[in-house]
């Protein structure tokens, strides 16, 4: 079967996404589970230890406290409240935590850092699996067993308002409730004012036992300007109010109740420097956990510190604190401040309920369990523990029993500490035969691109899948049965779940068909290769072609930054690696044009660009010679060197330009601090989005926005024209709507907006803009002959784009995108024409600007870094799918938009017919290849200490950004196919 190189290598990269699809459901295991389920029905609670005498306490002890209010403070960092924020903005808060009945804890929250897993691990103490990054944009119903599932059967009536992700995950579990989106991120006055409209009534009523309130205000606010806006301050205030109108309610109503009543004060997970969470940095894990009730009241002098806890330790409080039975996958451990005012025997049997709750926990989990040093010291402090029960049933000296149980109780604590660690750090178990099937898979397709080089890149850019011999259909049938063979084996005898074995035969069957003819493929194709080498020896094609410097500066930095993946510092500074990579290659342009406009280039040209004289000055044509490769640099007509076609002006400005390109990027690294070394420290964009330095983030988004139209412009009908320019300047009003920046007749203006019609009004030109593109490039292929309505269509879709990225971006951002735009046209029109570059190279060129731009926006292999109020620009409520494609190219505009200039270069300035197909397979392969080895790494170290914070996060963000290859692929392939259509 013969297909094109475009059609060939989008087909390789929709089947890699399907790879890497299975291997990330195998990657991201299943955290520690007890065999117990939740819907089995409630275990009778573990007696009191005995020894040699009865004891008479079987059940659960009664609850501490009459009604239990948590106040949940979406993105509440420590140091909001124990800090001088807190002091300045929190004075009631301070005084509790300082001088009030309080106990305060700084709980520290395991990645990953988002709402979702955060709170399930408050409410199941069980760590969440990290694939709950993507799960937490639509909440499943939580069926681990929990401290809201155990009060609803307990008869207890929970009452919630707030984020609708708690009814998401504990449907039919609230008496009452009122939920609000969590992702409308403008949204952070009445998101909170929906809460606390609800306090004054229900706080009146008796009818509840448990009140859950989950304030969303505070993230929001981050994510628009971050910690140090001083929105910060004004919402802190307002929680302290909510704070102190609960209190002294719940004050008041205890004189009617024979207990107290406790309130929780807690965040979900903390807030980076630049306003967002998801990673592990000190900012994003620390939370701050207060516990207000009369029963902890101080005695003078007594000074009570935060003491660093975890946030699974929530759970169990919770659950001793109602009275309830601990959730069956908690690995926390009882607050103990919480129980010391408790009589002896009392405290004993709550860390006993605890330390019996966690052991089981590890014999379901760890088949040597009873090796593990706190089973040894839960089996020591039981064993305590039950010769005091003998002695305080015999009514034993009373300094005895203090002193023995004081002993007991630092044995139990001691147990718990270590049995809580064990669980934690408890390797979560892989699917690695789901993993394994996604290797494969992704292996075999690179292995099939890297052989299939020598076809794809040739002049015809065809190449002959074998699919049709009989040698491959019979190696085909006999790689059916053995892996047929293998998955029954492997899913009869698989002691976990596995997701592969879980599939459907079809499905299963689907894949292993799929595995096996790519198996064959490559077999086939090596096969030929070897056969065929003989005869390509005794007739060479190309005897004089060599290596240039270009290319062994892409092979070798694609090696390089390959190889760079298996070192966690390498994936938290990658920036660095492009920056280098982008340098490196200015460096090697500069050289480049040096030769060729100093010495002229006296070796024979290769297929590329031929440079002719034009109106306007040099112009290129695409040169094709007979058996011309493309990958080989293949030779053609003589033509002349830059030397002799470039004049005055024109020569310095091809000898400035990668001077001028360097000077840029380096103007940028300053303006985003990214990675993990050096994220903290001030820089340019900081400094901007500073509420002092809003005059300057004005003047410098118009200027931005001017110079994208100026660059835009040129290539766009009349029509685009003037829909880019009132697109822009839509952009600039919807920023100064929602106060980003100021209109000059107006510099004090605190008429803030969500600026919901100023967006849309971008979007309609947007749309505009990409119709009139795509309508001219349907109208080129009817129309044969026009070629320019084609270069028209292409740019004006990339002018639609642009647009759309002017918008997503962040004022501070928009140099970003007028240096990209810069940038390209300072390549297009003094590097690549003049210096006769063959499409291999140019693509790859595109693609390491590309990702360049993708850290010059401010991301990093970081989750915290992904901006989601993108995905609200011009949304007045939450829409998944938008939301979701808006954030995504929000977060990779820098690589879409170098390929979407990819495409219009080659269709435009290119007359060769296998130019596209050239950049397709090109485009794919290096795509593939750091993927491709990015998952044997992680595979290989899956038991590194910084999997889930380091590797996880960039595993993520590469199956993304193969996605993205894939739609940028089926592009390249579509405008391929209207170029053959036309010839």
């Amino acid at each position: 079967m013969r297909l094109g190189s475009g059609t060939f290598a989008t087909c390789c990269v929709a089947i890699e996404v399907l790879g890497i699809a299975v291997f990330l459901r195998g990657f991201f295991p299943a955290p520690v589970r007890s065999s117990a389920r939740a819907e089995h029905g409630a275990e009778p609670p573990a007696p009191e230890p005995s020894a040699g005498a009865s004891s008479n306490w079987t059940t659960l002890p009664s609850p501490l406290f009459s009604k239990v209010v948590i106040v949940l403070i979406d993105a509440l960092r420590d140091d909001f409240v124990f800090g001088s924020k807190g002091v300045k903005f929190m004075p009631y808060t301070t005084y509790l935590v300082e001088k009030g009945a309080s106990h305060s804890f700084v709980a520290e929250a395991k990645p990953p850092t988002v709402t979702m897993p955060r709170i399930k691990a408050l409410m199941t103490g069980s760590l969440p699996g990290f694939v709950d990054v993507v799960r937490n944009l639509n909440s499943p119903a939580l069926l681990e067993d929990s401290v809201i599932r155990q009060a609803k059967t307990a008869g207890k009536r929970i009452i919630f308002y707030g984020d609708e992700t708690w009814v998401k995950l504990f449907p039919k579990h609230f008496v009452e409730y009122d939920g609000t989106t969590s992702f409308f991120v403008s949204d952070y006055t009445e998101v909170d004012n929906n809460v606390t409209r609800h306090l004054d009534k229900v706080l009146k009523r008796g009818d509840w036992d448990m009140l859950i309130l989950h304030y969303l205000g505070l993230d929001h606010i981050g994510h628009i300007s971050g910690p140090n806006s001083p929105l910060i301050g004004h919402k802190l205030s307002e929680m302290d109010s909510v704070l102190m109108k609960i209190h002294t309610s719940l004050q008041s109503k205890e004189r009617e109740t024979p207990l107290p009543n406790l309130l929780v004060l807690c965040g979900d997970h903390g807030m980076s420097e630049t306003g967002s969470h998801g990673a592990s940095s000190l900012e994003e894990v620390n939370t701050p956990l207060i516990l207000i009730s009369s029963a902890f009241e101080r005695k003078p002098g007594d000074i009570r510190h935060p003491k660093r806890v975890q946030q699974t330790d929530v759970a169990a409080t919770l659950a001793i604190a109602l009275g309830l039975p601990i959730p069956k996958d908690s690995v926390g451990s009882l607050l103990f401040p919480v129980v010391e005012g408790r009589p002896m025997r009392e405290q004993l049997r709550f860390l006993h309920l605890n330390t019996v709750q966690l052991s089981k926990l590890l014999q379901e989990n760890v088949p040597s369990y009873e090796k593990d040093p706190g089973f040894e010291q839960f089996k020591m402090s039981e064993r305590l523990h039950g010769n005091w029960i003998r002695l305080y049933l015999e009514e034993k000296h009373s300094e005895v029993l203090f002193n023995l149980g004081s002993k007991v109780l630092r044995q139990y604590l001691a147990a718990l500490k270590t049995l809580s660690l064990s669980l934690s750090t408890q390797v979560a178990q892989y699917d690695m035969y789901s993993m394994m099937v996604g290797t494969v898979v992704v292996l075999e397709v690179l292995t099939l691109l890297l052989l299939s080089v020598p076809q794809a890149l040739h002049r015809k850019a065809e190449l002959e899948v074998p699919v049709s011999s009989p040698g491959f259909s019979l190696l085909f049938y006999l790689v059916i049965l053995v892996l047929s063979a293998v998955h029954v084996i492997v899913c009869t005898s698989a002691e976990s779940s596995c997701y592969f074995c879980g599939l459907s035969w079809l499905a299963a069957g689907g894949v292993m068909v799929l595995a096996s003819a790519l198996l064959c493929v490559v077999v086939s194709v090596l096969t030929n290769m070897l056969v065929g080498g003989n005869a390509s020896r005794k007739n060479p094609v190309h005897p004089s072609s060599r290596w240039s410097e270009l290319d062994l500066l892409i092979l070798l930095g694609t090696a390089g930054h390959v190889l760079s993946l298996g070192a966690s510092s390498f994936v938290e500074e990658e920036h660095q690696t492009w920056y280098f990579l982008v340098n490196t290659l200015c460096l090697a342009l500069s050289q480049e044009t040096y030769r060729n406009c100093f010495l002229g280039d006296d070796s024979e040209p290769p297929c590329g660009l031929r440079v002719e004289q034009g109106l306007d000055g040099a112009t290129a044509a695409w040169q094709d010679g007979p058996a011309c490769d493309a990958l080989e640099r293949d030779k053609g007509h003589r033509s002349p060197s830059a030397s002799q076609v470039l004049r005055g002006h024109e020569k310095w400005m091809v000898l400035a330009s990668p001077w001028l390109i360097l000077a840029c990027c380096r103007l940028l690294r300053s303006l985003n601090q990214t990675g993990v070394q050096w994220a903290h420290r001030p820089d340019l964009g900081h400094w901007l989005t500073s509420s002092d330095h809003k005059a300057e983030l004005s003047v410098l988004a118009a200027i931005s926005l001017l110079v994208v139209f100026v660059l835009v412009q040129r290539g766009c009908s009349s029509v685009s024209k003037a829909a880019l320019a009132l697109g822009l300047l839509g952009v600039y009003c919807y920023r100064a709507a929602i106060g980003s920046v100021r209109f000059p007749w107006r510099p004090d203006s605190k008429d803030i907006s969500k600026g919901i019609i100023e967006a849309r009004f971008v979007y309609v030109f947007v749309l505009g803009i990409l119709f009139t593109g795509t309508k001219d490039l349907l109208k080129s292929q009817v129309i044969a002959a026009d070629f320019q309505l084609k270069t028209v269509g292409l740019w004006e879709i990339h002018s639609g784009l642009v647009l759309l990225a002017a918008l997503l971006f962040r004022p501070h951002n928009l140099p970003v995108l007028a240096f990209s735009l810069l940038i390209q046209t300072l390549m297009t029109k003094f590097i690549w024409k003049p210096l006769r570059h063959d499409a291999a190279e140019i693509t790859v060129m595109h693609y390491w600007f590309g990702q360049a731009f993708f850290y010059f926006q401010g991301n990093s292999n970081n989750i915290a870094t992904v901006d989601i109020s993108a995905g609200f620009v011009g949304l007045d409520t939450y829409v998944e799918i938008p939301a979701v494609l808006l954030t995504a190219f929000g977060t990779y505009a820098g690589p879409v938009l170098w390929a979407s200039h990819l495409v219009h270069f080659l269709s435009s300035e290119t007359r060769s017919s296998s130019a596209l197909s050239h950049a397709c397979f090109c485009y794919a392969l290096i795509c593939s290849i750091p993927v491709s080895t990015y998952i044997v790494l992680v595979t290989s170290l899956r038991y590194h200490l910084f999997i889930w914070s380091v590797f996880s996060p960039k595993l993520l963000y590469e199956g993304m950004h193969l996605l993205i290859t894939a739609a940028v692929c089926v592009f390249f392939t579509a405008m391929d196919q209207t170029r053959l259509t036309q010839s």
